[in-house]
């Protein structure tokens, strides 16, 4: 019995670090400007991505959870600002 749980604990403690060791692998740095500036170019348009994926979502969510009648009531509410503003010029 006490082989057989030191064996498997051995098994547990090897997978789990053969599996970390390929995962975390530090990114390359950058040889040359040109090759850091595209990183950061690269990163910064798939934060941007991210940021418009969470926005929509977030306009779902909000949208999805109003009444048909909040719906027609902003609707009707921007409909009179627009009018009003063009009144104005």
């Amino acid at each position: 019995m006490k082989f057989k749980t030191i064996y498997s604990l051995f098994l547990l403690l090897f997978a789990l670090n053969i599996s970390s060791c390929g995962s975390s692998k530090p990114e390359k740095t950058a040889a040359t400007v040109e090759e850091a500036e595209k990183q950061l170019a690269k990163k910064a348009k798939k934060a941007a991505r991210e940021a418009k994926k969470a926005k929509k979502a977030a306009y779902k969510a909000y949208w999805s959870a109003q009444t048909k009648e909040a719906h027609q009531s902003i609707k009707r509410n921007a409909r009179r600002q627009r009018k009003k503003a063009r009144r104005m010029r």
